[in-house]
């Protein structure tokens, strides 16, 4: 049997015609997996799946494609009870103190920062899993007020007003320099 007709008495993709698009998914798909995942890729990965699994638990589970910014807002919720971060309620006694001297019976919450980078690799897994931008529940506007609202209160609990980092710009003067000391070549 020549080879042509091996391939075609096995299946192959090749006797087709076709492309070689499968067998090449295969050998990229086995590169990856031979390489070590960074850690981000490795937590990004972990959060994936973590998402997938809490999508699977609800009741009636809910498919990826029928995922919205309500799910995702649920699950943000559903973290909370993980979390580490004391956050004082309104009526604390040392609400608003960034060291309080004593303990006392506020939540643990997920950290502002924590939420902000876990939907970050949230929302780049979707997209790489074959979900569209446009689609992406990770992006939505209501994510964003949601991690803002968490970021101003948690900063008000602490009693460190939360301000944004001013870039730094370079000043073009009139004779063409800009004011870094860098040195021209």
């Amino acid at each position: 049997m020549s080879s042509k007709g091996k391939e075609v008495a096995e299946g192959s993709s090749r006797a087709s015609g076709g492309g070689d698009d499968h067998t090449q998914q295969q050998q990229q798909l086995q590169q990856q997996q031979q390489l070590p995942l960074s850690r981000y890729e490795s937590q990004k990965r972990r959060d994936w799946n973590t998402f997938g699994q809490y999508l699977r638990n609800q009741r009636p589970p809910v498919a990826l494609s029928q995922c919205s910014s309500s799910h995702v807002l649920e699950f943000l919720r559903y973290l909370d009870q993980f979390g580490k971060t004391k956050v004082h309620l309104q009526g604390c006694l040392f609400f608003g103190q960034s060291e309080p001297p004593g303990p006392c019976t506020c939540p643990l919450r997920q950290a502002w920062g924590s939420l902000d980078a876990l939907i970050g690799r949230l929302r780049a897994a979707y997209e790489e899993n074959g979900g569209l931008p446009e689609t992406n529940p990770f992006a939505s506007g209501a994510i964003r007020v949601y991690l803002r609202e968490v970021r101003d209160s948690q900063a008000k609990a602490r009693g460190i007003p939360y301000k944004k980092k001013k870039k730094k710009r370079n000043i073009i003067k009139p004779n063409g320099d800009t004011s870094s000391n860098l040195p021209l070549q």
